[in-house]
């Protein structure tokens, strides 16, 4: 199949950011997003949950401008103007008409360098993040694989929330968020990618404009990497359901396996065709919710599968679970196999077709690889995935005594429901 040659363009400006580009044959828009190394995985005990307040922070406004200017700006462009944090990176990101790129690029470069972190608009922030806190302990959908990362690398930062906890967040100030920024805020670990309609020397100039006086060399960060443990962990919620989360340690980001664990992904729960979905929900209707998903770090991951069902069901959800990832470890029928590379090679073809899409490629290609691969490298990737290497990764990743497990659920209107389930578990682990 004939795709399109990418152009990827890569520079470093003196100040030592780095800038990835991709010309985009017919859109009219641009992507762009300033990466930078801050997640949680930066964080200590003491200051969980500040990378994510930085990331509300900036939008608050700069030294120039309100928050209600940057909106009133963006909303003129015709654009888009948002951020998010996880565990390792932050990224501020827009898109906008590429006419407008330059405009666009001026507010982002102003809420990175000089944000005004003003004490009244930090609290009111500050109450903004420990309201969305609460709604997440009220979605137990969402809540279990905080629980379950939290079991599997405990008293470790990938094992804690990134939005950090109430007790954190309340305890966080302007001058905590200033200085995670001195340390972690600059260009040397920073990144900006850029997809669309554009042309690469056009986009360095624009960027050395805003950020080229962006200077500063990051304090050197030691990264641990996560003792995994095997354990169970519960969280008592008055719901209907039970949520729960069995998996095991993974793979690193820039793994050679990495295809291969997409395949296996994919194979048992990565759609409405695969193992899981078709035995536990389809054919037996125990749950309404069940997939697999893999996260992968720089040096670590985790597989997961996740079910939503009711209390008189999970037990057997979590044995049929368990006993589907034991087969998997005996090797996948061909027929599973060649779905999923299908489905993954589709997948990924249809993702890559929007600039929003290029651009995280991009960034995520330099973060973890320092080099980009075109879309035919990827499916060529794909399409060597063996069954017998699935069945190797499975083997290992899968391996008995590797399951950790986690549940938010009813568990004190249910007696003997919690043993039960570690029963499920410890015997499915065997």
């Amino acid at each position: 199949m004939a795709v399109d040659q990418p152009l990827y363009r890569r520079a470093v400006l003196p100040n030592g950011l780095v800038v990835v580009t991709e010309p985009m044959a017919n859109v009219r828009t641009v992507s762009l997003g300033v990466w930078i190394d801050a997640g949680s995985r930066y964080e200590d005990e003491r200051s969980m949950g500040v990378s994510h307040f930085i990331e509300h922070a900036l939008f608050k406004g700069t030294t120039s401008r309100s928050a209600l200017a940057i909106a009133q700006e963006m909303d003129a462009l015709g654009g888009h103007l948002n951020a998010f944090t996880d565990r390792e990176h932050t990224c501020f990101y827009l898109r906008v008409l590429s006419d407008h790129l330059e405009a666009a690029l001026g507010v982002l470069a102003d809420m990175v360098l000089h944000p005004a972190l003003e004490a009244a608009a930090m609290e009111r922030e500050r109450q903004v993040i420990l309201e969305e806190i609460s709604s997440y302990e009220d979605a137990p959908d969402d809540l279990v694989h905080d629980v379950f990362a939290g079991a599997l690398w405990p008293a470790h930062p990938l094992g804690r929330p990134v939005a950090g906890s109430a007790a954190s967040v309340g305890g966080l100030g302007a001058a905590d968020l200033r200085a995670f920024m001195e340390a972690r805020y600059r260009p040397g670990v920073s990144l900006v990618a850029a997809a669309g309609q554009i042309e690469h020397e056009d986009v360095v100039g624009r960027i050395e404009r805003v950020l080229g006086a962006w200077n500063g060399a990051a304090r050197p960060v030691v990264l641990t990497t996560p003792a995994p443990q095997r354990a169970t962990a519960f969280r008592v919620k008055d719901v209907e359901q039970v949520h729960l989360c069995l998996g095991a340690p993974g793979l690193p980001q820039a793994h050679p396996d990495r295809y291969v664990m997409a395949v296996l992904e994919t194979a048992l729960g990565g759609g409405m065709s695969s193992r899981l979905f078709q035995e536990i929900r389809e054919e037996r209707g125990l749950a309404y919710s069940i997939s697999a998903y893999h996260a992968p770090y720089r040096d670590t991951g985790a597989f997961v599968v996740y079910a939503g069902t009711s209390p008189g069901t999970c037990v057997d959800v979590v044995r049929l679970t368990a006993g589907i990832l034991g087969e998997a470890r005996a090797g996948l029928p061909s027929d599973d196999i060649a779905r999923a590379k299908a489905s993954l090679k589709g997948g990924l073809m249809l993702d890559l077709e929007t600039p929003g899409s290029r651009m995280s490629k991009l960034a995520r290609s330099e973060q973890y690889f320092g080099r980009q691969f075109t879309l035919d490298e990827i499916l060529a990737d794909v399409d060597r995935v063996a069954e017998a290497d699935v069945r190797r990764v499975a083997e290992t990743v899968l391996a008995p005594g590797a399951f950790t497990f986690s549940a938010v659920g009813p568990f004190d209107q249910y007696r003997d429901l919690r043993t039960s389930l570690e029963e499920a578990v410890r015997d499915g682990d065997a």
